[in-house]
């Protein structure tokens, strides 16, 4: 496990409100991988995409028939990206130039044999632009139970990086008090909070509309959700919200882009809960801003929900670390799925080792 003083003392944080060529794998691949290059000329530590952002978000979902539903589901899934696409490894080349690391948002095609299932997703990237752990929405909102799968419960989970311990959420995860409260557990210290829009509310969730400006945060839930996040876990928090311009994107007819809410609205914020830039609406951009962890010292030092504010014989979490296959070996015999992070920091934390030896002996044993 990393401590304090092994990652950088600041760092630069960046959210990438960039709006995608709708529907259009090869031209949205072309213009993350320019903007990944930006960011690493303003010196961007760790790199945020909106919800969904390759190749956008399903904002026809509401307002289709059900063939046309059917006709853009596979005109999504072809234009998602799968772990083994060679898409996956052009971004992680623009990572590796630009050296960062990066949070992606993307509609992603199972890599179950057999599965043609989509999930809303989350890819991170590593320095060296390995891609090094992927965080699947773990419960679609609403009707987007229509559009996703259903995400693992191993990724429910954080990373460490050479700037602290990264994780993420999608949307409405983000106001979940136990996953929530998983990652902190974990030791996050990053967070990326990705979002399909900005909006205004208009007395509930299921009636809202795209905003307008930035004085939708009144009633929008992000703003105080993201603040709140940054503050009860202590966490520097990117959040970064999908931006579409008002035209209708190629493809599509008048009136199809029905839950048009991407309007931007993207944030960051400090472990104290204070917004250090945007929210950002009705424009593309690369927010940036600049961080230092005394930010978090100071916090921790008046409210430390991993230490001396917690009260693990009050109040505890049990967190799942598996993921659910459709073949299983009772007789103990055959494939074993590989040790998660998750569970490999849980045996070195109880039996006092490093990470990386649990890692080997895991690595040995599955070798044979």
């Amino acid at each position: 496990m990393s401590r304090d003083r092994d990652a950088a003392e600041s760092f630069t944080l960046g959210a990438a409100q960039i709006e995608p060529v709708y529907h259009d794998a090869e031209a949205t691949l072309d213009k993350t991988c320019r903007w990944i290059e930006r960011a690493g000329d303003r010196g961007v530590d760790v790199l945020v995409f909106p919800e969904t952002y390759f190749p956008g978000y399903p904002y026809w979902r509401r307002s289709t028939s059900i063939a046309r539903w059917t006709d853009l589901m596979v005109d999504l899934a072809d234009n998602s990206l799968h772990v083994d696409d060679d898409a996956v490894s052009t971004i992680g080349e623009a990572v590796a130039d630009a050296d960062l690391h990066l949070v992606l948002g993307t509609n992603e095609v199972d890599d179950r044999p057999g599965s043609g299932t989509l999930y809303n997703s989350l890819f991170f990237f590593d320095r060296s632009g390995d891609l090094v752990r992927r965080h699947r929405k773990l419960m679609p909102t609403h009707d987007e139970r229509a559009i996703w799968g259903r995400g693992d419960p191993e990724h429910l989970a954080v990373h460490d990086t050479d700037v602290g311990r990264l994780g993420g959420l999608v949307c409405y995860e983000n106001h979940m008090t136990l996953s929530k409260a998983a990652l902190c557990a974990q030791g996050e210290e990053i967070h990326a909070a990705v979002w399909p829009g900005f909006w205004e509310q208009h007395g509930h969730p299921g009636d809202k509309t795209r905003a307008a400006s930035a004085e939708a945060r009144d009633t929008c839930d992000i703003y105080p959700a993201v603040r709140e996040y940054a503050f009860e876990t202590q966490s520097f928090v990117v959040s970064c919200s999908a931006y579409m311009s008002e035209g209708v994107p190629d493809g599509f007819e008048e009136g199809e882009i029905g839950f048009g809410v991407g309007n931007g609205g993207s944030m960051l914020v400090n472990p104290a809960g204070i917004v250090k830039a945007g929210p950002a609406i009705g424009e593309e951009t690369l927010l940036t801003a600049e961080f230092d962890r005394s930010e978090r010292r100071a916090t921790k030092a008046y409210f430390d929900a991993m230490g001396h504010y917690a009260r693990w014989d009050a109040v505890n979490l049990e967190v799942s670390d598996g993921r659910l296959d459709p073949i299983h070996d009772h007789h103990g015999g055959g494939d074993r799925p590989p040790l998660s992070p998750a569970a490999a920091q849980s045996l070195a934390e109880e039996y006092d080792v490093d990470v990386e030896t649990v890692e080997a002996v895991a690595e040995a044993i599955e070798e044979g």
